[in-house]
Order: C-alpha cells, then sequence, then structure tokens
C-alpha cells in the first residue's frame, strides 16, 4: 500500500500515509521496495534525507542493467 500511494498518489495523499504510518514505518518500508521509478526515487531520497544508493531498489536496477540505446 505504502509504495503504491508513494508511485501513484497525489501530495496530499502522500502526506495523510505519513500521518497513519509514521514516518519511521514509511521509510522503512519505501528503503526496501523492489520498485520505484526514477522520479519517485529522487523524490524519496530527498524527503527522507537518505542517499539514493540506500534504496534496495536502486541496488537491484544496478545489478540489472537495461539495453543500450543506440
Amino acid at each position: 500500500m505504502i509504495e503504491r500511494i508513494t508511485s501513484r498518489g497525489r501530495l496530499d495523499e502522500f502526506r495523510a500515509m505519513l500521518r497513519f504510518y509514521g514516518r519511521e514505518t514509511v521509510k522503512r518500508d519505501l528503503l526496501n521496495t523492489r520498485y520505484l521509478d526514477k522520479v519517485t526515487l529522487a523524490f524519496c531520497s530527498t524527503i527522507f534525507d537518505v542517499p539514493v544508493t540506500e534504496f534496495r531498489c536502486y541496488k537491484l536496477a544496478q545489478l540489472n542493467p537495461g539495453h543500450w540505446d543506440f
């Protein structure tokens, strides 16, 4: 639920989620999420003041590089 609201929800929904679950619970869950798009990852990194490299989804993306675009 936290991942879905963060990725697809609006800012007011994100704030309500933070109030409901608590900042540390949301942070812990997002740090262990398997996939976040690049924009959402940058947003979460800024909001929680955590380097992008600490997120599990970033580490998994580095292990599976995409195709080269020529």
